[in-house]
């Protein structure tokens, strides 16, 4: 399969938080890019944008991004949204699903193919395992949606090997650069695109006590706490944030 113009929607996920590059726009790369760079070797004629802003929750993404996306006349599309509605102390996801449903049609009746993800499975986090109900539900609407719109499904709950906290950043909530390589074999594969991608992870390190419960209070000084303060402030972290690749540009 070959594609011309690929665009992704989302939040953090999807802008590339936890994937450091300081020589693109934001300082990020993430899997989206990961995936673009290989799709240009497939295309003479390539084009992708990446109109994702952390932080966003799903009204924002359908209202912001998905008549942009539309814009652009994508044939291929990817959508993730409603991570960051989960998160808040109360959500109706009967409510935020189906609006998610009505924007996947709209995306789908573009005749791009559309490719959409599950949430990731908490049970391995002490922090988020209380949410697991709400993602496990938040999922089968995802699921439910895609196969009414022919969408093809990422299915971010069944890679278990993004249990490994190699594969992670230091915030606890986002991937790291290995989470990112991971995701994108996972779509890449979905489409049934040949790449060469592979994920190398680093040695197992092993902490003391000590070290541990250092690493434990730093997490909580500068990942948890900030994230706390926002919470209660009604703010995000994308509000001064804007999309990393807004019109459609090649990456070679």
């Amino acid at each position: 399969m070959t594609f011309q113009r690929f665009v992704a929607l989302g939040d953090s996920f999807t802008e590339g938080v936890g994937d450091d590059d300081p020589t693109r726009p934001n300082g990020l790369r993430g899997w989206a890019d990961r995936v673009a760079e290989v799709l240009a070797t497939h295309s003479n004629d390539f084009g992708y944008a990446n109109l994702a802003v952390r932080g966003r929750k799903m009204d924002g993404v359908i209202n912001e991004q998905v008549p942009a996306a539309i814009e652009l006349n994508p044939d291929l599309i990817s959508v993730y949204a409603g991570g960051n509605d989960i998160l808040r102390p109360s959500v109706d996801i009967d409510a935020i699903c189906a609006r998610y449903d009505v924007a996947l049609g709209k995306l789908a009746a573009t005749g791009a193919r559309v490719v959409v993800f599950t949430a990731y499975d908490p049970g391995g986090s002490a922090i988020f395992r209380p949410l697991r109900g709400r993602f496990a539900i938040y999922n089968e609407m995802v699921r439910w949606s895609a196969h009414r719109h022919d969408a093809t499904i990422v299915d971010y709950w069944r890679l278990r090997d993004l249990r490994d906290q190699r594969h992670w950043d230091s915030d606890r909530l986002h991937m790291g650069p290995q989470g990112h390589q991971r995701v994108a074999i996972a779509v890449l594969d979905a489409l049934k695109v040949p790449h060469t991608l592979s994920v190398e992870l680093p040695d197992h390190v092993t902490r003391s006590r000590r070290e541990a419960w250092n690493e434990n209070a730093t997490w909580a000084r500068h990942s948890a706490a900030p994230w706390v303060r926002r919470r209660l402030a009604r703010s995000s972290s994308g509000d001064t944030v804007a999309a990393r690749w807004p019109t459609l540009s090649r990456l070679d």
